[in-house]
């Protein structure tokens, strides 16, 4: 078919046909062309390339294509004889409808379509050809009035169309990372909470703030960070749940969305990857660099239903992980809220006690892994609130790390540790820990060698513990600071080794004389099956081949110190043998000249369990009771406040704010029950446990309460309450006040 037809097709013939008075033609000056003076305009049109021409037959096959057009596709493709809807597909445009129909459907409605932007498919994929058409098309009947196929132009909008994607992909995109910019995540997640909304299915949002990344862009400078920001989002893609949308919401700051997932197993196991493969080493302009990553999680419906509550749910989330000590992941909890504003105040008296003195030193004593005679001591923080009384180091290091305080607290506590350590007689040395922030200080050399020249301890007795994250960043900064600190002749030990960022190559090179085995691979090392104990081994042989000593942290039961008194290692440290006490009895324990430790402490490890005081409710068939939780492990609980619960029972646990466990009793004495889950609990990120699943606020709107983000009560009580369904029939146990000693039925 040629221009003939296609000139057919858009009405040559009909229109020559029409009868026009002559009186209005004369008055409009209507031209009178002949149908070859119609076949060359449009043929120079089709020659101009103004608009090329198209034509299929009745199944939606080519028949006709300008020849300009047909250049287009890849030479030697077949495109005559071809559907339509194979050589092209329909594009949606970002200012038009949601909802673009495909170009075969179209074609099969047999209706006139004007103006549908197309793109060229590569051979045999539905890929973008790079070319874009615009097509308008009109369906033709015979004489019988039966469809004959279509007749149509294109226009060529390539150059238009790619600059109108590359403007929106600029308003969109992140243009360093690729990665959806801030603007289009907020949209993206309306889109999805509202989509989760209507059909009533979850959507979790994962929040991710690189650790020590300032560090990187100051000391390699700003084309290194955009380098490692680089790699970081594509790290990201290869690691992120499918189906997920990444976003890179500014600086260090990463988010991501991940419809349909609330188990929190998975969402745990998925940051827990993310926090790994970020935390490996990157190559930056020749230079080794890693940092560490912090991510918080909050989930809809459960955290929030609308984007700016999920939002500040999973920014919570991630300040918790961060406060925690980093390099960690955190789900939402109710509680969140109130601890940013404890740390906030904690922050603020912070500063006021260590102007007023209020911080104080103790000292928990390293003994001799076979003799058990005390080799030294090391420093720990303690701080008596005037009106909270004790606040764990574990509480306001964090804090003071995020703060500009930890200079002036690491100050402090170098000077007062040698201070003390210059009282007691001998030669025993002092451990003081130095955190990552204040490693990196250019003036950290100074400070110590003011607190040495102030009390005067001999530079061999003062040893500073370094954790690994010292390792985050620059290594050539860190490796210059360990010269720095080597000259001055104190001793360095690496804390927490096997928890962090560390490797081979850095014990190699950095100058330690000390490894501290992380507490994580003692407890439970005496079990069989544990793994802890050959890795405390292996970390006992490679220190000793590198003329380094070991000491084992946190032993606390017998078993565990006898594993590891035939380890190999050479120091121990824990609960077993003393608690960090203040500097007087550290002197009058010295003075006594009995410098023997006797280990004292449980039989064996615990693995797990953690020591509670709360309220939980508790469900048997269809009443509900209150008792009081007092241990909680992954496996099981202990709860106290029903009388002679029979071993066998079905209870189910309301543990607050969704949180449903079913559990059978195992256990049973008097008021107190020992409880097994059906499914085991997960880590919460934080040191705690919470459950996968949680009752969902979509069934609790089914009954009749409204639909908004869990609170931290329990929602089985209301949630009956609601439903208009009291309990029927008598209770089966007593319920008992623990408190108070009453007890009631019901």
């Amino acid at each position: 078919m040629g221009v003939r037809g296609i000139w057919k097709g858009f009405g040559g013939e009909e229109a020559r046909s029409v009868r026009v008075p002559d009186a209005e033609r004369a008055a409009a000056r209507l031209p009178s062309l002949t149908d070859a003076e119609w076949l060359e305009l449009f043929g120079s049109f089709e020659r101009s390339d103004l608009v090329w021409f198209w034509a299929t037959d009745s199944s939606g096959r080519l028949t006709y294509l300008s020849p300009r057009a047909l250049e287009q596709f890849q030479a030697g493709r077949p495109v005559f004889g071809q559907p339509l809807a194979d050589l092209v597909h329909t594009i949606r445009d970002s200012d038009g409808p949601a909802e673009v129909k495909p170009i075969s459907f179209m074609l099969s409605a047999r209706t006139a379509f004007v103006d549908v932007v197309v793109g060229l498919k590569d051979e045999g994929s539905d890929a973008d050809g790079k070319k874009w058409w615009q097509l308008t098309g009109r369906p033709q009947f015979d004489a019988r009035r039966e469809f004959a196929g279509y007749r149509g132009i294109v226009h060529d909008i390539t150059a238009t169309y790619e600059e109108k994607r590359r403007k929106s992909r600029m308003a969109a995109f992140d243009a360093l990372t690729g990665l959806s910019n801030r603007h289009r995540m907020s949209q993206r997640l309306a889109a999805a909470l509202n989509a989760s909304r209507l059909e009533k299915r979850s959507c979790a949002l994962m929040m991710l703030d690189l650790d020590r990344f300032k560090q990187v862009n100051d000391t390699l400078g700003h084309p290194a960070g955009d380098e490692l920001l680089k790699q970081v989002s594509q790290r990201l893609q290869r690691v992120a749940p499918t189906g997920s949308e990444i976003g890179r919401i500014g600086g260090d700051e990463f988010q991501l969305i991940v419809p349909d997932i609330d188990d929190r197993g998975k969402l745990g196991d998925c940051a827990n990857r993310m926090i790994q493969m970020l935390s490996q080493p990157y190559s930056i302009e020749g230079r080794r660099a890693i940092i560490g990553t912090s991510v918080g999680i909050a989930i809809a419906p459960y955290d929030g239903v609308e984007p700016d509550e999920l939002v500040k749910a999973a920014d919570l989330a991630l300040y918790a992980a961060k406060g925690g000590g980093r390099g960690r992941f955190r789900f939402y909890s109710n509680d969140l809220k109130e601890t940013a504003e404890d740390r906030r105040e904690i922050e603020e008296d912070l500063r006021d006690a260590i102007a007023a003195g209020q911080l104080t030193m103790h000292y928990q004593p390293q003994v001799g892994a076979r003799d058990n005679v005390v080799r030294g001591f090391e420093a720990l923080m303690r701080w008596e609130h005037l009106h909270h009384g004790p606040i764990s180091p574990a509480t306001f290091i964090p804090i003071a790390e995020q703060s500009s305080l930890i200079d002036e607290l690491g100050s402090w506590a170098l000077q007062q540790a040698c201070l003390d350590a210059a009282e007691w007689p001998g030669d025993l040395p002092v451990s003081v820990n130095v955190s990552a922030r204040q490693f990196l200080n250019k003036d950290l050399p100074e400070v110590v060698k003011l607190a040495l020249r102030k009390s005067g301890l001999p530079p061999a007795r003062l040893e500073l513990e370094i954790t690994e994250s010292v390792f985050v960043g620059d290594i050539g900064s860190a490796q210059a600071m360990f010269a720095q600190l080597r000259k001055l002749g104190v001793k360095l030990a690496l804390d927490d080794f096997g928890t962090g960022y560390s490797s081979l190559s850095y014990l190699r090179k950095a100058p330690f004389d000390k490894i501290k085995i992380d507490q994580s691979f003692v407890r439970g090392c005496a079990q069989d099956g544990d793994t802890g104990a050959a890795i405390i081994k292996a970390i006992a042989n490679l220190a000793s081949a590198m003329k380094m000593t070991t000491t084992a942290e946190g032993v606390e039961a017998m078993d565990e110190l006898e594993s590891v008194g035939g380890l190999d290692v050479d120091f121990v440290q824990g609960f077993i043998f003393s608690r960090a006490v203040p500097q007087a009895d550290v002197l009058e324990k010295l003075r006594s000249g009995e410098l023997r430790y006797e280990p004292v402490g449980p039989a064996r490890h615990r693995a797990g369990r953690r020591t509670l005081y709360r309220r939980v409710g508790v469900v048997h068939e269809d009443h509900h009771y209150v008792a009081m939780l007092r241990d909680l492990s992954r496996t099981g609980a202990r709860i106290e406040g029903l009388l002679d619960v029979p071993i066998g029972t079905e209870l189910v646990l309301d543990l607050g704010e969704g949180q449903i466990v079913v559990g059978r009793v195992r256990r049973s004495q008097d008021a107190t029950q020992g409880i097994e889950f059906e499914v085991p609990l997960v880590s919460d990120g934080a040191g705690g446990l919470c459950t996968r699943h949680r009752v969902s606020p979509y069934m609790l709107a089914a009954i009749g309460m409204p639909l908004r983000a869990l609170g931290s009560g329990h929602h089985l009580a209301a949630a009956a309450a609601a439903s208009g369904h009291p309990p029927s029939g008598r209770p089966r146990f007593m319920q008992v006040d623990v408190g108070g000693g009453a007890s009631r039925a019901g």
